[in-house]
């Protein structure tokens, strides 16, 4: 089993920064894939950037330039520096971690933007 706890939520004004970090305890062996998706009110949940075990980065188009996924392997975190930030980027963000064939969700973790 692989726990994942998020933290860095919390409401920011438009244009502000905030970042975020999923960290992974538990039996972590074989780490495929890490990475962060994002549900609105209303809207289904959608991939925001993902990071594979070799390096390969995906963002959502909608994040590009804006935001910034990254690992620290040795403290077993996956980061999402988020900058410029729009009032659509409010969310609940959640961590992805795939584990041996196997996917884990953190428990989500709210981003509002807002003046």
């Amino acid at each position: 089993q692989v726990q994942l706890v998020e933290s860095g939520g919390g409401l920011v004004q438009p244009g502000g920064s905030l970042r975020l970090s999923c960290a992974a305890s538990g039996s972590i062996f074989s780490v495929t894939a890490m990475g962060w998706h994002r549900q609105a009110p209303g809207k289904q949940r959608g991939l925001v950037a993902h990071i594979t075990s070799v390096g390969t980065i995906t963002y959502a188009d909608s994040v590009k330039g804006r935001f910034t996924i990254s690992r620290d392997n040795a403290k077993n975190t996956v980061y999402l520096q988020m900058n410029s930030l729009k009032p659509e980027d409010t969310a609940v963000y959640y961590c992805r971690w795939v584990v041996a064939g196997s996917m884990y969700w953190g428990q989500g973790t709210q981003v509002t933007v807002s003046s």
